[in-house]
């Protein structure tokens, strides 16, 4: 008999900005607020390379972690929501995160 193993998701990249673009998101008064400055590789959009920084720097990571099912992703997650060109510079980009208290 042959066994197969069983994994709970497909191969593949999901995209950042699936989860972490929200540019409907309104600031309040208790977000963290920061700007950076991003490059993004080629092909790859604005909005996308804005989203990984808001992931990369709050709850997002390639690797599953113990501490995933004490969090809410939705309450805590960092959320780019709002990503503009940098005046006289090609494919730089000022990416706005907020994060959540």
């Amino acid at each position: 008999t042959e066994t197969k193993a069983f994994v709970g998701f497909k191969a593949g990249v999901k995209d950042y900005k699936l989860t972490y673009y929200t540019p409907e998101y309104e600031v309040k008064d208790t977000d963290i607020l920061a700007a950076f400055r991003v490059t993004p590789q080629p092909g790859v959009p604005p909005e996308e390379a804005g989203a990984a920084v808001a992931a990369e720097s709050s709850t997002g990571t390639w690797t599953t972690v113990w501490t995933d099912g004490l969090t809410s992703l939705d309450r805590y997650k960092g959320r780019c929501y709002n990503i503009e060109p940098v005046a006289g510079e090609e494919n730089q980009y000022i990416a706005y995160v907020a994060y959540p208290l």
